[in-house]
């Protein structure tokens, strides 16, 4: 049965631990398979483009990212190369509501990590996809954007780049 997940919000202390790798015969367990479903169907109800596991108080290495509209879930990723060109955008969580602020990323990213299948992948995202990733990646390490953020504002104050 899917269920909408809670989200733990900041300034919980759990959002800076870092996150356990997962056995590759842990991979395709109900518990597992259960969180990813939830993990996913939770990120789309509160019309997020990316959750990881630490938001829903599982200190794990799973990733749900979107791409092209489509979830994809990524286990133990590890990203293996960065471009050295980097944007400012601004970012938000559904860890620290309300909040945005300007991140620096790499435009793109190259990803090792298994599928919810249990299979090896590898691949290259860019733009969009490269910093969700990249967002993602950083909970499983205990790093929030509003520690890299330049700047941090409010909903209430929009921020023009």
């Amino acid at each position: 049965m899917i269920k909408i997940l809670p989200i733990v919000k900041w300034p919980s202390s759990s959002l800076k631990l870092k996150s356990d790798e997962i056995g590759l015969s842990d991979i395709k367990s109900d518990e597992i398979q259960n969180l990813i479903d939830n993990m996913i169907a939770t990120m789309y109800h509160l019309d997020g483009v990316g959750i990881a596991a630490p938001q829903v108080g599982k200190n794990i290495r799973v990733v749900i990212i979107t791409q092209n509209g489509k979830p994809i879930s990524l286990i133990n990723p590890k990203i293996t190369r960065k471009s050295l060109r980097k944007e400012i955008l601004d970012e938000g969580c559904l860890s620290v509501p309300g909040f945005y602020g300007l991140v620096r990323r790499s435009i793109k990213v190259s990803i090792k990590a298994y599928s919810r299948e249990g299979q090896e992948c590898q691949f290259a995202a860019d733009e969009l996809t490269s910093r969700i990733i990249q967002h993602e990646i950083d909970h499983l390490d205990g790093i929030l954007f509003i520690d890299r953020a330049k700047k941090i504002h409010s909903i209430a104050t929009p921020q023009k780049l």
